[in-house]
């Protein structure tokens, strides 16, 4: 239960004020119970990390479910990651911040306010995975269906190809805070520490460089938005 209610945490502080703490709490509870009940011991897992595993993908569903994020601020997303498309097709390169901002009519510190608010649209099942071999090994032994298939094993290498050549063209900063957050796992605190920025602007830039692949990817990916 103290996992449970670190995990819960965690995602709390994330995501808007009007989602219930207490809700994100009870869905981790579920996802402990159906851990315990589906725990194999000689998968060669611990049960802690099946656990934590299971208890963060019952509050992700939780809030995938409760549509949890104002439409506002969807329809904000998409109109940033829109006007990224048109100064990138305008200026024939990657736009600077300013520049983003100017396509939307917006003062800098607006735009970088609005970029603030839109980091909790960013919770996801990404920002949760592990790169350890416990977790890898998790995966291996969830259902696969045709997740083997040749075509589809084609179809992520082509993907992760994508990804790789969208991150090769954000700026430097932008690409430094990626890394520190989903590759070393440190929190956006600690990233403001190391770089002596401070939190929001973390967040800003983190948010800001997630725009810049969603844009990127709707152009080259058939259904990119989903």
């Amino acid at each position: 239960m103290p996992q449970v209610r670190l995990i819960a945490r965690k995602i709390h502080e994330r995501v808007p004020e009007s989602v219930c703490y207490e809700d994100l709490l009870s869905a981790g509870v579920v996802g402990l119970i159906n851990a315990i009940d589906n725990f194999d011991a000689s998968q060669n897992v611990r049960l802690k990390t099946y656990a934590e595993f299971r208890i963060r993908g019952a509050i992700l569903d939780s809030l995938r479910q409760t549509d949890w994020a104002p439409r506002l601020k969807r329809r904000q997303a998409r109109e940033f990651e829109a006007a990224i498309a048109r100064a990138e097709q305008r200026l024939r390169r990657t736009p600077e911040e300013a520049e983003i901002a100017a396509e939307l009519q917006l003062t800098l510190d607006e735009y970088r306010e609005t970029l603030t608010e839109l980091e909790a649209l960013n919770v996801g099942e990404i920002d949760f995975l592990r790169d350890d071999d416990e977790a890898s090994a998790i995966l291996k032994h969830l259902p696969a269906n045709d997740q083997a298939s040749p075509a589809l094993q084609l179809e992520r290498a082509e993907l992760e190809r994508l990804i790789a050549s969208a991150i090769d063209r954000i700026p430097r900063v932008e690409k430094t805070v990626l890394a520190l957050y989903f590759f070393e796992e440190l929190t956006l605190r600690e990233i403001a520490e190391m770089m002596g920025f401070h939190l929001s602007r973390v967040s800003q830039i983190k948010s800001q460089a997630i725009l810049r692949l969603r844009t990127a990817m709707s152009r080259h990916w058939p259904g990119a938005r989903s």
